[in-house]
């Protein structure tokens, strides 16, 4: 894994176009020998081709196919604009980060990079940033960017001889986890609401070190104030992050849907609370760029469904299985798609059939590179 450094970071940086923001992170790429001089040729006319602003005011300059001879090792160097350097199309990037990739090596490195700064307000978190310790805390993901939530905290048809002992079922898968203290267990011990149809909630921000969820069912048919306990959903919060995870929760109760969470699989679970679901039209594409979705197919493929007023998932069958927005650049790059991943479409909307066509034409001519 990219692990970044205070010498990487260069603070205090000024230019007045991208050129010359790209001009000094390519000398600093050179001077830390990770690339020969003639790699900032490969860096303009990479980003001639296609921006590589990502979103948030961050960019990731890097070079094209053609100039990676003139990678001597993978690395970064990260270049922090404060007053911000107009990077076109209304675009401001407040951190610069300068990629040398030997391979495909710069997946694994986007992939990282992307999932961390796609935090909400982060940034005004790099615009405002002072200490190299603060942006790589942001790039290593010490600033936790989403809720704690994996198959490892659900617990399924559990061992549960009552609400109270649902809750503690829950507060511990969490605690096992390290995310919070014996604090929080007592907190949340038989301290549960009833939402409807059949779920209860259980909440506290006492002892808590990361927000998380946990999600438990019982083998035992249990009732607690006379109503059903069919599942109960834990959340331990320090920060807002578990809102939008309530808010896909809300959405199952207001369309009577909590039963499909319930005889949902741990995955399944996982899904239906991190991400909006889409009911519509499917298809599923391989991808034949020989270095995948790096920066540049990736900004294509986003341009091609944005031209759509469908919403676009799109979920990466090969990876993680995880589903992200398919206009969203900062999103699309944390699937980390490779050479012959198979990548399924989701489209909900009145052109959804078009989109998919059109995302499919797309993916065959290659997304703007020559492929074989």
């Amino acid at each position: 894994m990219l692990t970044i450094n205070n010498s990487d970071i260069v603070l205090s940086q000024v230019a007045v176009n991208k050129t010359e923001a790209i001009t000094s992170v390519a000398a600093s790429l050179t001077e830390k020998g990770y690339v020969e001089a003639g790699y900032r040729e490969g860096m303009l006319g990479r980003e001639a081709q296609t921006s590589t602003f990502l979103g948030n005011g961050i960019a990731i300059p890097h070079g094209t196919t053609d100039t990676r001879d003139m990678v001597n090792k993978t690395g970064v160097i990260v270049h922090h604009f404060p007053e911000g350097v107009d990077w076109g199309d209304d675009n401001t990037v407040y951190l610069a980060i300068g990629i040398a990739a030997k391979s495909d090596e710069h997946l694994t490195i986007l992939t990282q990079l992307t999932k961390v700064l796609s935090t909400d307000g982060v940034e005004d978190l790099l615009k405002n940033a002072t200490k190299a310790d603060t942006i790589v805390d942001l790039l290593s993901g010490k600033v936790q960017s989403e809720t704690e939530f994996n198959s490892e905290l659900i617990q399924l048809n559990g061992s549960a001889s009552d609400l109270t002992a649902l809750s503690a079922n829950a507060a511990n898968l969490i605690k096992n986890q390290g995310l919070v203290n014996d604090t929080f267990v007592n907190e949340t011990a038989g301290n549960a609401t009833n939402l409807g149809q059949g779920l209860w909630l259980t909440s506290s921000c006492q002892g808590v070190t990361k927000t998380a969820l946990s999600f438990v069912t019982s083998a035992q048919t249990l009732q607690s104030q006379g109503q059903p306990v069919k599942g109960l959903l834990c959340v331990a919060s320090n920060s807002a992050l578990h809102l939008k995870n309530l808010n896909f929760l809300t959405a199952l109760l207001y369309s009577n849907k909590i039963d499909k969470l319930l005889s949902a699989s741990e995955k399944e679970i996982v899904t239906l609370l991190t991400q909006e679901l889409l009911e519509g039209s499917q298809q599923t594409f391989t991808i034949k760029n020989p270095h995948g979705l790096h920066a540049r197919p990736g900004a294509m493929l986003v341009h091609t469904a944005k031209q759509f007023k469908a919403k676009i998932q799109m979920t990466n069958l090969d990876g993680t299985s995880k589903t992200e927005n398919a206009k969203s650049l900062m999103k699309v790059m944390t699937l980390g798609v490779k050479f012959g991943n198979k990548l399924q479409f989701t489209a909900q909307g009145e052109d959804a059939e078009a989109a998919l066509i059109a995302i499919g034409k797309a993916i065959e001519a290659g997304l703007g590179e020559k492929i074989a």
